[in-house]
């Protein structure tokens, strides 16, 4: 068994859960039978595969180009996680939809399993704007991007260099380059940072030397008495069926889990520098007045150009709104891209 520790910094919430906590309309796993869906891939600048699902209306007239929208999967999760969902509904208003799986993560390609690299997530998702560019069914002019948890970094950080997305949106975004330089509410030290940077570069040494991959941070595999509030949101959705997806390419015990080595590479991770640069393509930040993760879309927002919206779901917190259609404010997601990138 490969080792894996457990290291993620995380701030004082006033959030309680229980495991598997269904409640608030948590439909992760909803099918609609009001769209065609297919398995697609594509390569990267890089030539690594990169397979997503390929949602499009039943009612869909043919020779007509639509609007399209990608859906980028919370950091550590799948495209079967979150983004399918949201790939659905939004799909089901007209538009067309892919939600991929990330490079190093559930389908696509790239080696070792569960790296990061910031630049190849953005790049992945100017990949799949070059593939839904070259549809015939979609009007490579109206492409759109949304980004859900970590992937809400990843597509301001490729919008920034890519203006062929008109328009960005994302939900209960994690800045991830913040998260892991300063943890939660700036709660992490220098000394500290220095401390998993050691940490990570005599991991290295071992690896180098023929040992064992090590994995960190992700979300906890029980809960006890001591279990943060924070991880205990995110196993009641990880690890419980409400969420809980394993990948051919994984196994339960790796989920979640990024490697050691590659984690400490979203230290050097500044999605919102120039951000403002992005403007005057429109930018919208969701995320849930309750939520631990707030800050990343305040920060966004207050860094942003015009024209920009930030919108508080009342109640909500950061897990929330993977999947709870109770609280997902679809109606909001859906005016912004029909505003932005037309409706047919």
């Amino acid at each position: 068994m490969k080792k894996l520790l457990l290291s993620l910094a995380l701030a004082a919430s006033s959030f309680t859960a229980a495991g598997q906590d269904m409640s608030n309309g948590a439909n992760n796993f909803y099918k609609s039978d009001r769209l065609i869906a297919e398995k697609v891939s594509f390569n990267n600048q890089y030539r690594m595969k990169i397979v997503g699902n390929l949602f499009l209306p039943k009612d869909r007239k043919p020779g007509v180009r639509y609007p399209a929208i990608i859906v980028g999967h919370p950091m550590g999760a799948v495209k079967e996680q979150s983004s399918n969902l949201y790939a659905q509904k939004l799909a089901e208003q007209g538009f067309i939809t892919l939600a991929m799986d990330q490079s190093f993560w559930g389908e696509s390609e790239g080696q070792p399993r569960n790296v990061v690299a910031p630049d190849i997530y953005a790049e992945a998702f100017s990949a799949a704007v070059d593939y839904l560019g070259a549809q015939a069914f979609v009007d490579r002019e109206r492409i759109g991007v949304l980004g859900i948890c970590g992937s809400g970094s990843f597509v301001i950080s490729a919008a920034k260099i890519d203006p062929r997305m008109k328009a960005i949106a994302t939900v209960s975004m994690y800045d991830m380059g913040a998260a892991n330089r300063n943890a939660l509410n700036h709660s992490q030290t220098v000394e500290q940072r220095k401390a998993i940077l050691a940490d990570a570069a005599q991991q290295r040494w071992v690896e180098a030397d023929g040992g064992e991959t090590q994995y960190t941070s992700g979300t906890v595999h029980r809960l006890d008495a001591t279990t943060h509030p924070i991880q205990r949101e995110f196993y009641d959705f990880y690890r419980t069926a409400r969420g809980e997806f394993t990948p051919a390419s994984s196994s339960p015990e790796l989920t979640t889990h990024p490697t050691l080595t590659s984690n400490v590479k979203f230290m050097n991770f500044y999605p919102f520098n120039d951000i403002e640069t992005i403007s005057p393509r429109p930018m919208l930040f969701i995320a849930g007045d309750q939520a631990h993760s707030k800050e990343f879309s305040e920060e966004a927002y207050r860094l942003a150009g015009e024209p920009k919206e930030l919108i508080w779901v009342k109640g909500a917190g950061h897990v929330d709104l993977y999947d709870r259609v109770d609280l997902i404010p679809f109606d909001k997601l859906t005016a912004f891209f029909q505003q932005n990138l037309g409706a047919n």
